[in-house]
Order: C-alpha cells, then sequence, then structure tokens
C-alpha cells in the first residue's frame, strides 16, 4: 500500500499537467472560460500534491523538478496565452505578443525558486499560481458576473496584468500556506488571509480573486515588518 501512495504525489502533479495542456488548446480555440476552469483544476491538484507528499512522507528533486515542469505549462504559457486572446479581443494586434511576457518571468521564477533556498519556508516574489489564478478569474468574471465584464474588457487592466506579472520576479517575501502547527499566534496572518479571502469569495466570487493576490501580498508585507 505505501509503494502505491507514494506515487499519488506525482500522478497530481501529472494531472495538473494534462489539465493545463488541454486548457491551452481550448485557449487557442477561444474557449477561454473552459481553460480557466481547468487552470483552477490544476491550481488545486498543484496544492494538494506538496501537500499529499508531506502527509505520506514523500519528498524529493525528481518531485520538484516534475512540479516546475508541470507549473511552466500551466502557470507559465497558459496564462499568457489566455492575455494574449484577449489582446487580440481589444485590437491590439501584433502588440498582443507581448503577453508572452508572462511566459518568460513564468519561467524565471520557477527556475530561481528550485535553486533558492531562502523560499525553503516562503516566497521571494508571486507565485505562478496565484498571478496565474487572477488572470484566469477575468474571464470568468466577464461569463458569470457580467456587472464586471467591463473589468476585463479593459486594455488598462489588460496592461496591469501583464505589468503585474513582473511581481513574479520581485525581490519581495511572501508567506507560504503550510502549518507546522495550528496555534493563533505564530499562524495570525495566515488564519487572518483564509478568513477574509473566504469572505471575499462568498460575497463577490470571482471578482474577489485579484482582491485576495493584493491581499496576500499586503498580509505578508504586514506580517514581514
Amino acid at each position: 500500500m505505501k509503494s502505491l501512495l507514494k506515487h499519488v504525489p506525482n500522478a497530481m502533479t501529472c494531472g495538473n499537467l494534462l489539465c493545463g495542456s488541454i486548457a491551452v488548446v481550448l485557449a487557442l480555440r477561444n474557449d477561454l472560460v473552459t481553460a480557466a476552469w481547468l487552470m483552477i483544476a490544476a491550481g488545486i491538484l498543484d496544492f494538494g500534491d506538496g501537500f499529499v507528499a508531506r502527509m505520506v512522507r514523500v519528498s524529493g528533486p525528481f518531485g520538484k523538478e516534475l512540479d516546475s515542469l508541470a507549473d511552466m505549462v500551466t502557470f507559465g504559457l497558459l496564462p499568457a496565452i489566455l492575455v494574449f486572446q484577449l489582446c487580440l479581443q481589444q485590437g491590439w494586434g501584433d502588440v498582443a505578443y507581448v503577453a508572452f511576457l508572462i511566459t518568460i518571468l513564468s519561467a524565471l521564477r520557477l527556475a530561481n525558486f528550485n535553486i533558492d533556498t531562502r523560499q525553503a519556508e516562503g516566497f521571494i516574489g508571486v507565485p505562478t499560481p496565484a498571478n496565474s489564478l487572477m488572470i484566469a478569474s477575468f474571464p470568468l468574471m466577464a461569463h458569470y458576473q457580467p456587472q464586471f465584464n467591463s473589468w476585463w474588457q479593459n486594455d488598462i487592466t489588460l496592461g496591469f496584468l501583464i505589468v503585474f506579472s513582473f511581481m513574479l520576479v520581485a525581490e519581495l517575501p511572501l508567506f507560504a500556506l503550510k502549518f507546522k502547527s495550528f496555534g493563533w499566534q505564530e499562524n495570525r496572518i495566515k488564519y487572518i488571509f483564509l478568513i477574509t479571502s473566504a469572505l471575499l469569495l462568498l460575497f463577490l466570487q470571482f471578482a474577489a480573486v485579484p482582491l485576495i493576490i493584493l491581499l496576500y501580498i499586503l498580509l505578508s508585507l504586514i506580517g514581514k515588518k
């Protein structure tokens, strides 16, 4: 049984890669909503593979490298294609190719994460899943919450998403949602983040996601001080 369990984290990582690969095809076909849902599914698998690996006490360089390769597709290439397609919809023409800066910055972020010993307990720069899920939230908002449609169909918003992606490689210390214990005092920033995020999602649905990412950065800076 234990020999089977040790393969579960890598299987989940491969599930992340599969979701991302299918989503890339759908995004190229301009089915941005389904692609965004697949990115969310991949994000759940990406978070879960590390959790399961710790639970079954399986870790090693292979899993770490596989995770980064999967993330490069799902959280590096896919979000760039989403932004690229939306730039085309807004009439940006060839300027839309600037969206692939997101892919380049994601590659730099993932490569640095694998060798930066400072990121064992936290992050330096916005994690690629967080940046990508924020991007994915906008086509979902436009589809399910038409009152926010103007947020997505806006040149300023598209420009912001590209510029914000530079936060992937910024020297910005951010906390990780890992718990060594569950006491309030040592985890208060994490609990405040989780509770506030749940409330935002409850009341704002997809429109809450950009606010949650900004809250994450703000609380990380407060916690650092």
